[in-house]
């Protein structure tokens, strides 16, 4: 399908990964937000629905070169914003050069009219005149303000925004996105909009509920098939069932059969709504450490484990988490797999392997600004 391996070589130079500038060169670069940790799923997304190749890897983000710019692209899960490339570099050097250098890159190094045209394709332009906006996130102790920053792309941008376009705070066609960290700067035009970060199904919302990428990332690493039995034994507001099943749809690869359990009956009437818009799945209450379920009988368990934190002092979460993973690996059938969400990762390895499930893979993460380990574990 495409170049499997990842290139996190930095930019280097401003001109590396500039989209080409003739109408007959290959199909210009993107580039993708996601959760800092969740690059390499991200990639693998993107490399099994879109083709291309990956070009670069840094906390947080993947630039790519996708074999077609269209609307496929909107339909990726594991990440949180889509955009076309303008230009990339890691030359900045926290001085108040940068803003020169941000003026005229944005001027010079980019095909604007190019990549306009392909963002009116995927979304047409509006019947009235088009508004637009300047997004800049800027993080590192540089000694110009964001501010600034947004100014020295403004100016950079010039010419290339037509005198009867509206300015705008909210609802743009037209956002403009720069995004520096440390060294690191990379512009260029906005795809996605709120929708793919937010998800429009998840209506209800619980405290400490999963960002959905993340959830779509764990049911990315899960390799479903239609048919399969999914079980979450924590299942709170439902977001890691419902990535799930979209998951599965978005792929073309059939249903999942989805059951969902939890002690608190909010949390579980949350989860019964969110899906509802989906196809529903199974809902129960219970006690993780209890399941009503036969031996041999689930495919995949995905499960946002209780953090530290959010359990309480006091509680012995190395037994909680012995419990679970006990019953876990009975309800699993020979080959099945779980992903789990921790904070404590010692203790989770530990208690699978008490139970007999063997970790295969792991991806640190931070989740509500502490680091969390997301784990693939297997049964046999």
């Amino acid at each position: 399908m495409g170049k499997t391996s990842l290139d996190s070589r930095p930019f280097q130079t401003p001109e590396l990964l500039m989209p080409p500038r003739k109408s007959s060169a290959p199909t210009p670069a993107c580039y993708a937000q996601t959760i800092s940790g969740l690059e390499k799923i991200a990639s693998s997304e993107i490399l099994s629905r879109l083709g291309g190749e990956i070009l670069k890897t840094s906390p947080g983000l993947v630039v790519f070169r996708p074999e077609d710019i269209d609307s496929e692209l909107l339909n990726l899960r594991t990440v949180e914003d889509v955009f076309l490339l303008a230009w990339g570099s890691d030359a900045l050097t926290y001085r108040a050069k940068d803003l020169e250098f941000i003026e005229k890159w944005t001027a010079n190094k980019a095909d604007w009219q190019r990549l306009l045209t392909l963002h009116h394709a995927i979304h047409p332009k509006p019947k009235g005149t088009p508004g637009y906006w300047f997004v800049v996130q800027q993080n590192g102790k540089h000694v110009y303000q964001r501010q600034a920053t947004k100014q020295a792309l403004a100016k950079g941008l010039g010419r290339n925004i037509h005198p009867k376009w509206r300015f705008v705070e909210e609802n743009a066609d037209i956002e403009f996105w720069l995004t520096i960290e440390g060294t690191q700067a990379i512009c260029g035009l906005r795809l996605s909009n709120r929708d793919m970060r937010h998800r429009t199904w998840k209506r209800e919302h619980r405290a400490a509920s999963l960002r959905p990428v993340l959830a779509a990332a764990m049911a990315w690493d899960a390799e479903l098939q239609s048919g399969m039995l999914v079980l979450d034994p924590m299942c709170g507001a439902g977001t890691l069932l419902g990535e799930a099943r979209l998951m599965l749809q978005s792929n073309g690869r059939g249903k999942l059969n989805l059951l969902g359990g939890d002690v608190d009956l909010d949390a579980l009437e949350c989860a019964r709504l969110n899906l509802r818009s989906l196809g529903g799945g199974n809902f129960c209450r219970w006690d993780s450490r209890r399941l009503p379920l036969g031996d041999q009988t689930v495919d995949r368990v995905l499960c946002n484990l209780p953090f530290g934190i959010t359990y309480g002092a006091g509680e012995d979460l190395g037994w909680l988490y012995t419990r679970v993973f006990k019953e876990m690996r009975r309800v699993l059938k020979p080959q099945g797999m779980a992903i789990v969400l921790t904070s404590e990762a010692d203790t989770a390895r530990a208690a699978a392997g008490a139970s007999l499930m063997k970790p295969t893979g792991s991806t640190r993460i931070r989740v509500l600004g502490q680091p969390a380990t997301m784990l693939t574990l297997r049964v046999g």
